[in-house]
């Protein structure tokens, strides 16, 4: 009994970091739809959960603006907005999250507190003392969230795109359910199962004629090359800030941080109307509605954004108007 009692468990392991798309050979196609350096000034860091790519660009005396990216497409989505703030004086930091494009992929729970904690670990590294957040999809989630966990690490201002954190399970398809399940996951990293993905690729990567589309092709090549990366978009889904935000957008909205919210009538992927619950929880925030905008604002209406950015990060403190703005 008195073994049972006073005896340890064995010392924990380290988590198993899976690889980034750096560790594909350069015949892969990754490397010409999303190279590494994509972005000029890029670097990589070693955190406690693996090595994590990230680039800065614009003046170096600029106001420091942070990116964020979403659930499944990594920093290649600033494509058209992020060189615009930066040839504007702005300092920008871009990033890929865990799990994302050149980012390693550690084999834990995808939970908000992954992501804060990587930003601001990240941020500690490039001695950032503060920043403005701009956050697309599920990175308005960690945005909101960042600002509770990190005050200090946040300035003024908080821009939100197509913003998702509060979803219902009720809006997340029956399909992105199944294959987010632990058992269609556990199925889905058996080598065979992966081989066949990747020949699914290879084979619609022969078969497109045309321009290809970047953004498309790089959430299939990281589906089909990454071992981790299926797993890590699922966590994310059944874990992760896609979700379950509602206390950090509270706090937002107690907070005297000036907030944009961008919001497309045609979103199908985080729907329009939780751009108006996300405005009932954050009362001062400012929602710019895109008609018939879908959710991928950065890339279908990168100019757009890109102006309001510019316009709502050179606003005075608290010059920014309540109430709402419809662009057509």
């Amino acid at each position: 009994m008195g073994y049972f009692i006073t005896s340890f468990p064995h010392p924990p392991s380290p988590p198993i970091i899976h690889s980034s798309l750096s560790s594909l050979p350069h015949s892969c196609s990754s490397w010409s739809v999303y190279p590494e350096d994509f972005y000029p000034g890029g670097a990589y860091v070693t955190l406690p959960y693996g090595r994590v790519r990230y680039w800065m660009i614009g003046p170096e005396d600029g106001e420091k603006v942070v990116f964020i990216h979403g659930l499944s497409i990594p920093a290649i989505i600033w494509k058209d907005v992020a060189p615009v703030l930066a040839s504007r004086g702005y300092r920008v930091l871009l990033y890929d999250l865990y799990g994302r494009g050149y980012s390693d992929a550690p084999k834990v729970t995808y939970d908000v507190t992954l992501y804060t904690t990587q930003l601001a670990l990240l941020m500690q590294h490039i001695n950032w003392g503060s920043a403005h957040i701009v956050g697309l999809s599920m990175g308005g989630g960690i945005g909101a969230t960042f600002a509770l966990h990190f005050p200090q690490l946040v300035n003024d201002k908080i821009a939100l795109i197509a913003s998702a954190g509060i979803m219902e399970s009720s809006d997340i398809s029956q399909t992105a359910k199944i294959m987010s399940s632990p058992l269609v996951q556990t199925i889905s990293s058996l080598p065979p199962f992966r081989g066949y993905m990747r020949r699914l690729a290879n084979a619609s990567n022969a078969s497109e004629r045309g321009p290809i589309d970047p953004i498309q092709q790089i959430v299939r090549l990281q589906s089909a090359h990454l071992p981790h990366f299926n797993a890590a978009v699922a966590s994310s889904l059944r874990d992760g800030p896609v979700r379950g935000q509602e206390y950090a957008y509270k706090a937002l909205g107690n907070s005297t941080q000036q907030v944009l919210l961008i919001h497309g009538t045609a979103d199908q992927t985080v729907p329009y109307r939780y751009a108006s619950k996300i405005q009932g929880l954050v009362p001062h925030l400012k929602l710019v509605t895109i008609e018939d905008g879908g959710h991928d604002l950065t890339i279908t209406h990168a100019r757009e954004v890109s102006d309001l950015l510019l316009h709502f990060l050179s606003l005075k403190k608290k010059s920014i108007a309540d109430g709402q703005v419809v662009l057509t």
